[in-house]
């Protein structure tokens, strides 16, 4: 029997959240495996159906900033408490600072803990949690990057030597004969200033290829109301007509479905699940070669074109090239649905179950 306890801020909407409760649900399923969750951020809220064999565990307080730091205590009491209670084979802790709060709540214990990074790699957490980071993370039983950039920042800073590179589980978007495809090049994601939205708004409008449309998909982020300045660049530069500001979707898979081209202006990433998701549609994909994930799924010349960050004159030539000629574009869609398969949701689960408990 395998009993494996998961630990996360919280399952609310996000990235990290929604792999960890696919690594949960699949977990599950398994024969001979307990999965018990443990919930110790502020929220503790869960969006996502999980298997009723999951057992939630949830500090008995409400987390108040009012007293920040002993609720941190009394979080970390609690975690260490219910993990001795639990006594389980294997730990998974997910997200830079909570990976150092788990990594401190189970010091001295025996249990193995391994631990992902789910952001830019190296990113700065300032100078205390720096020092945590550094000082914890070798103490962890293993460290599982998401691209190679993971692992590269994670041996260059000496945070673990037991390391092993799982990307995200992409979701299957399987091109639909029945949705007539448009002239479109698509881009995804929050409207935050790392995706420079407002320099892919640009380049599309200065190429001026008749019968073309941008289409963005995505909301402000919080705190950001990217929106307006967005809707104001459009209108300065008469393009109301072909680039479309679309804001938040539930429903995504149409907007992949319906486009032929996937463009994508990040600067900095931890896993872009977007190109993945595009890559699923059958679209290539145009992209700065940012740190960290384009590289990771986007073979240059093959199922896409790897652009030096910021370079916008290649990344207007590569664009124009996938607009003008369709053939390319077939070839390189037929390509980029058979390199995506390795990030289905069973095999990325299947790499973190052996790695975090050593059977297949």
């Amino acid at each position: 029997m395998n009993k494996v306890c998961l630990v996360i801020h919280s399952l609310g909407i996000g990235g990290m959240e929604r792999v960890m409760s696919q690594l949960a649900d699949n977990f599950s399923s398994r024969e001979k495996t307990i999965v018990d969750l443990i919930l110790i951020g502020r929220k503790r809220e869960i969006a996502y159906s999980l298997s009723s064999s999951i057992k939630i565990h949830r500090p008995p307080f409400q987390f108040d900033d009012n007293w920040r730091t002993i609720d941190t205590l009394r979080t970390i009491w609690f975690l260490r408490q219910k993990v001795k209670e639990i006594a389980p084979d294997t730990v998974l802790s997910f997200g830079e600072y909570w990976n150092n709060l788990v990594l401190l709540s189970l010091l001295g214990l025996s249990y193995p803990l391994f631990i992902s990074d789910r952001s830019e790699p190296g990113k700065d957490l300032g100078k205390f949690q720096n020092f945590l980071r550094n000082s914890l993370y070798p103490k962890a039983a293993g460290y599982i990057a998401q691209t190679t950039h993971a692992k590269k920042a994670c041996i260059s800073n000496g945070w673990n030597s037991n390391i092993k590179v799982i990307g995200n589980p992409i979701m299957d978007i399987q091109p639909k004969s029945k949705v007539e495809k448009d002239n479109i090049v698509l881009s995804v994601g929050r409207l935050i200033k790392t995706k420079h939205f407002d320099q892919l708004i640009k380049m599309f409008v200065k190429l001026d290829i008749p019968g073309w449309k941008l289409v963005i998909v995505g909301g402000d982020a919080k705190k950001l109301s990217l929106s307006e300045d967005l809707k104001n660049l459009v209108n300065e530069l008469g393009a109301e007509s072909s680039v479309f500001l679309e804001g938040e979707q539930k429903e995504i898979d149409v907007y992949y479905q319906k486009s032929k081209i996937f463009a994508f202006t990040s600067s900095s990433e931890g896993f872009p699940n977007v190109i993945g998701e595009a890559l699923s549609a059958g679209l290539p994909v145009v992209s700065y070669d940012c740190v960290a994930g384009p590289s990771d799924l986007i073979e240059d010349g093959e199922n896409g074109y790897l652009v030096p960050l910021f370079d916008q004159e290649t990344f207007k030539q590569k664009l124009k090239l996938l607009m003008e000629y369709e053939e390319l574009r077939n070839i390189m869609g037929l390509k980029s649905a058979k390199y995506i398969k390795v990030y289905s949701k069973k095999n990325v689960a299947d790499q973190f179950y052996k790695f975090i408990t050593g059977c297949a």
